[in-house]
């Protein structure tokens, strides 16, 4: 569930302009006021936002925002602000522009979207870049973890909630046998990971546990030094257990050895309309302590106003 709390009566697009437009104004910004607008509204209605900033002043509301602010809490408006399959897009050229195969934000936007959403990333990123993900995609990666990833960014899944339970009690015997044989790059890991539904997966992961004891996840046996089955770990866990892996993801970005801003910001802007209720529930279950207190703690100014607003921190 969503944490973006939006007012019961909505200022016009062109109302909340014209306070924005204030809030930019002058020899300081207000940025409590533009965290009380933007903070509060949902990608529909940032849409529209956009639209009546450009008819009023001919200018971009994103530039703006570029313009004016600064840092960390720029960037995290900026992306907050952007429509989702933009912001998806913008967040994979970032990704291959500095490669790091510890970096599984392509598998996020792959595994962690419905398969319509998926389309749109893809057709943002043609629009904006003149070239797919795809093609990009394969230069930095190599033989499985290839096929592994532009099988996962390719994908269009069937998004119904239909299974068949012998398919999946089949297909977990074939997982089953490819963890333990040490053959995780085999096609057919590849084939079911790729193609089937997150019903259908789910169910396959359920025959997973009930016949074999543990998680599939956790009878992956990760080295760190192993870039498909980290890859293919955060898979599985993006298709059937986001909750378990955005936790995971946002427990290393908050560490007392240091804040990882972009890993922390990309994952508040992009659940706080989806699961971040569930993903805060986990957090809290998995640390002993609430997201809200540890960003608190980990970050500061108006930066930390903005992902504390957009967890819904403070609403009952």
């Amino acid at each position: 569930m969503s944490t973006v709390t939006v007012p019961p009566t909505v200022p016009t697009p062109s109302e909340d302009c014209e306070q924005l437009r204030a809030a930019f104004a002058g020899w300081g910004t207000n940025e409590k006021l533009i965290i009380s607008i933007l903070g509060h509204r949902n990608a529909a209605q940032l849409k529209l936002i956009q639209n009546a900033y450009f008819e009023l002043y001919g200018e971009s509301l994103l530039k703006d925002i570029k313009k004016e602010l600064t840092k960390e809490f720029e960037h995290a408006l900026l992306l907050w602000t952007l429509e989702p399959a933009e912001r998806d897009a913008f967040l994979a050229d970032q990704t291959m522009r500095k490669w790091d195969p510890k970096n599984h934000v392509l598998i996020e936007l792959a595994c962690a979207r419905s398969p319509k959403e998926l389309i749109l990333v893809r057709e943002a990123y043609h629009a904006r870049f003149k070239r797919s993900i795809e093609e990009d995609v394969a230069p930095h990666v190599k033989s499985g973890y290839c096929k592994l990833l532009v099988g996962l960014v390719s994908s269009y899944r069937y998004q119904g909630a239909e299974i068949d339970n012998d398919l999946a009690k089949k297909e977990s015997e074939i997982l089953h046998d490819k963890i333990k044989g040490n053959a995780v790059n085999h096609e057919e890991v590849i084939r079911i990971l790729t193609t089937r539904s997150k019903a259908q997966l789910g169910a396959t992961f359920s025959h997973y546990k009930d016949s074999f004891g543990n998680p599939i996840d956790e009878d992956l046996k990760v080295d760190s030094k192993d870039e498909y089955v980290c890859a293919l770990k955060a898979a599985i866990q993006c298709l059937a257990f986001p909750e378990k892996y955005f936790v995971d993801v946002l427990s290393k970005a908050i560490d007392r050895r240091g804040t990882d801003e972009g890993a922390l910001t990309r994952v508040v802007v992009t659940r706080a309309e989806v699961d971040m209720k569930q993903i805060k529930e986990e957090y809290l279950k998995v640390n002993g302590v609430g997201l809200d207190k540890a960003i608190a703690h980990d970050t500061s100014g108006d930066y930390r106003e903005l992902l504390l607003t957009l967890i819904g921190h403070g609403d009952a």
